[in-house]
């Protein structure tokens, strides 16, 4: 009876993290608690039962995102295929910035600056990776493909509707600009 009790608990605290961060990702990190419990339909209590405060119910869901984030740079840095690797992980982040809006912004806090500057130095491998295979274009550096990124986080600002599409424009303009295509690669 209690590991049954035990596994509901968990489940219990697992569905109110998915909904807390689905909801900071789409309205902000602001977002009340009463709103976050409303949402995954349990008591603000059984939130509270889980995350004593606020603070630590946005702590745990932004550790994750940084956790996920690390995650997927490190399967990006283990792909064989350094332009794919460097296309994926444009395309990803480009798609994060409407996707976890609310999230980006509280990843700039200085609590996370050490997984940044990790992150940051990953995301220079891949390019210089890519830079080596021939996937990217001769003059382009770690520094214009970080520009780059900025662009493409310049409009998590923008209503989610016009937003979506803006991006995904960008990020493929971006591409052009800074990998070769395929069939010109090989025969550079």
């Amino acid at each position: 009876m209690t590991r049954k009790r035990r596994a509901d608990a968990e489940e219990n605290r697992r569905h109110v993290l998915d909904t807390a961060r689905a909801a900071f990702a789409a309205d902000g990190v602001d977002l009340p608690i009463r709103e976050v419990a409303r949402r995954a339909e349990v008591g603000v209590a059984t939130v509270y039962r889980h995350f004593p405060s606020r603070q630590d119910l946005l702590a745990t869901v932004l550790d994750e995102q940084v956790r996920r984030c690390a995650d997927r740079l490190r399967a990006a840095l283990a792909d064989p295929d350094p332009r794919r690797a460097l296309r994926d992980t444009i395309v990803w982040f480009g798609e994060g910035q409407v996707r976890d809006r609310g999230l980006t912004e509280a990843l700039l806090a200085p609590r996370y600056a050490d997984q940044r500057r990790a992150h940051a130095e990953a995301f220079a491998e891949l390019v210089r990776r890519a830079r080596s295979d021939g996937s990217v274009r001769p003059r382009v550096t770690v520094e214009d493909a970080r520009v780059a990124l900025m662009a493409i986080a310049s409009f998590r600002g923008l209503p989610v509707d016009v937003a979506t599409p803006a991006v995904r424009r960008l990020t493929d303009l971006l591409l052009t600009g800074v990998l070769h295509e395929e069939t010109s690669r090989s025969e550079a």
